[in-house]
């Protein structure tokens, strides 16, 4: 197996099982982000302007012929928005309005939050605390993590 999966196959266990959910009767589906900037224009703007994963897709998509099938879901598991949860990513083709690192992987599926009218009861907010689940130094030495809240996203 090649470093490549072997450095990830670790995180993506820890980003399961410390992504945001959403807890309800009915369950939530993602909305994309394009649906988000309809109430948050200010904040999908910022996202989109000043945050690498808000592309993320583009990067996959250059290595993706250099990549094994396991190394390749190592890269969507992170990179894209609900891969391998309900109604998530599933691939470019079929789900490309997913195909990003998006507002819902931190937020969480945003339906309900949608239908509702924006009731914050069934979106996520998480802490800076939970942000280094994903952005910290171990994980890339390279990775130099300015939280958005700092460059006007929220």
């Amino acid at each position: 197996m090649r470093l490549f999966a072997l450095l990830f196959t670790p995180f993506a266990l820890a980003l399961l099982l410390c992504a945001p959910s959403v807890s309800s009767a009915d369950e939530s589906h993602y909305v994309g982000s394009k649906t988000c900037s309809e109430c948050h224009p200010d904040e999908y703007e910022n996202f989109s302007k000043y945050a690498k994963k808000a592309h993320s897709y583009k990067s996959v998509q250059k290595m993706a012929p250099k990549l094994t099938e396991e190394e390749l879901k190592g890269c969507y598991s992170c990179h894209m928005t609900g891969y391998g949860k309900p109604g998530g990513f599933v691939s470019f083709e079929k789900t490309p309005d997913l195909a990003d690192c998006g507002c819902e992987v931190c937020h969480g599926p945003g339906s309900q939050h949608v239908e509702s009218g924006g009731d914050t009861e069934y979106i996520h907010n998480p802490t800076l605390e939970q942000c280094t689940v994903c952005h910290n130094s171990e994980r890339v030495s390279a990775f130099d993590f300015k939280p958005l809240l700092h460059g006007g996203a929220h």
